[in-house]
């Protein structure tokens, strides 16, 4: 019988055939190890993922901690009853947002680290002797980076007003303090809920003013307007002159500087120093709008944001065909800008940390029931927001607002501060916004500092003031 010949062709096709098979093999298990490494526990933590709840009916849910040990939260077994669990938080309305809670759906870092608080690694004899037992394990415990001291001050410091403080490291990311007023109390959520969810919409008391709230940035915004100026007019934009007599008027629109202030001949340092009005008002027809626009989405305008918690997405919708009344206005901060005041502190700590985002975050580790960590959250960088020379030129700009400007509450010879303060129109029948975003020392930042209040009037006499009470409990002896 005649043999066959081989044939090169078949054999080379079984050849890619048995390649491709093997790659495809290779990309599973790459993809399978990328899983298990880096997704697996944002797919368990889901808030969406009901099998989580399971956990509960083995674990005993774990401790929520402040940076110092402080306990925010915890589960305690009701004596009086048949072993009933009852989550309590011991401060009540000081870190209601933040730490959020568990009845009615989760949120804050309940819900962030809701896998970790159901899990445990409490040595395995004592996990033995649980089963045996029928009792639960006890539940790992999450670490924040809350300062007790910094949360306190900063609640204390907003009193009775409606807004929000935040106060970060602009170096790490890592979150000191997150006050929203009005807040709730988390121990009776469950018996409050219908009030909370249907009462006076001006509270919005659930809403965390910090991460979700929108308002007009108002002045703060020039940090955007002079950067877009600056990378127009490179080397030459300091020779900018302005005469304010406190009233702007170009094509029968008329922008005034707060309370009609004048301040006569303005260089472009100290125009943004005063936060002078018409001087951006004048600077802002001459822009590229479409840079701006552009520069304004750099900096997270219109886009997703490096948050875990909840969020509004701060919002920027001039475009270059823009009417002359929405140029003006925008260029200081009003028109249709919205954002929130975490947004505002990551651009200053941007700014502060030279040019470079970090992300911001608020669980330090998780540790077991005999306080060995577990898991430890490190710094992460999000982005480089502007180039290092922009950020030199703009930390000059800030610091003049403190020394020469609307900053004065923050002048003290112990520190050098730098920030920009604000007063934000929403309603022309009402009070502005306060704000104030800054940071201290201007020289070495260690702290980056938001502050909101609504309709709190002047940035600098309202929201500054709170901004260096902060300061000092973290800078001072």
């Amino acid at each position: 019988m005649k043999k066959s010949k081989p044939n090169p062709k078949a054999n080379r096709n079984i050849l890619w055939f048995a390649c491709g098979i093997v790659a495809l093999f290779l990309c599973m298990c790459i993809y399978f190890g990328y899983y298990l490494q880096v997704q697996s526990e944002d797919v368990i933590n889901n808030p969406y993922n009901a099998r989580i709840g399971r956990l509960s009916d083995h674990v005993r849910r774990g401790r929520i901690l402040a940076s110092d040990g402080t306990v925010l939260a915890e589960t305690r077994i009701m004596t009086d009853s048949d072993g009933t669990e009852v989550r309590v938080y011991p401060y009540g309305e000081l870190y209601a947002h933040v730490v959020g809670y568990v009845d009615a759906g989760k949120t804050g870092v309940e819900s962030l680290a809701n896998f970790y608080l159901l899990s445990s690694h409490t040595n395995s004899l004592e996990k033995v002797m649980n089963e045996l037992s029928g009792e639960k394990n006890p539940g790992d415990h999450v670490v924040t980076t809350l300062d007790p001291k910094l949360q306190t001050i900063a609640w204390e410091a907003l009193g009775n007003r409606r807004g929000a403080v935040i106060a970060l490291e602009p170096g790490t990311g890592k979150i000191l303090a997150m006050v929203s007023k009005p807040a709730f109390d988390p121990n009776r959520i469950s018996e409050q809920w219908t009030e909370l969810v249907q009462g006076d919409q001006t509270e919005a008391r659930l809403l965390n003013r910090a991460t979700q709230g929108l308002y007009p940035p108002g002045s703060t915004f020039k940090i955007i307007t002079a950067l877009e100026y600056m990378r127009e007019h490179p080397g030459v934009y300091k020779e900018f002159t302005f005469s304010c007599t406190g009233i702007f008027e170009y094509e029968k629109n008329k922008i005034q500087c707060y309370h009609k202030t004048a301040h006569g001949e303005e260089s472009f340092m100290q125009a943004f120093a005063d936060s002078c009005n018409g001087a951006f008002a004048s600077i802002g027809p001459t822009l590229d709008l479409e840079g701006l626009k552009n520069l304004s989405e750099q900096l997270l305008f219109n886009r997703e944001q490096p948050l875990a918690l909840p969020y509004s997405k701060s919002t920027y919708s001039m475009g270059g065909d823009a009417p002359v009344w929405e140029i003006l206005q925008t260029s200081i901060g009003q028109g249709n800008t919205l954002m929130t005041p975490m947004h505002n502190l990551m651009i200053m700590s941007a700014i502060a940390n030279g040019g470079m985002l970090m992300e911001p975050y608020l669980i330090d580790h998780v540790e077991n029931q005999e306080g060995e960590i577990v898991k430890k959250f490190m710094p992460s960088q999000y982005g480089e927001l502007m180039v290092a020379n922009e950020s030199k030129a703009l930390k000059e700009l800030l610091e003049l607002v403190i020394s020469e400007g609307t900053g004065s509450a923050l002048r003290t010879d112990v520190y050098r501060a730098a920030g920009k303060t604000g007063s934000a129109e929403f309603d022309k029948q009402k009070e502005t916004h306060a704000w104030f975003v800054g940071y201290a020392p201007a020289e070495d930042p260690q702290i980056a500092v938001c502050v909101l209040v609504e309709e709190g009037g002047s940035g600098g006499q309202t929201a500054a003031p709170i901004a260096r009470k902060l300061f000092d409990a973290y800078l001072l002896p």
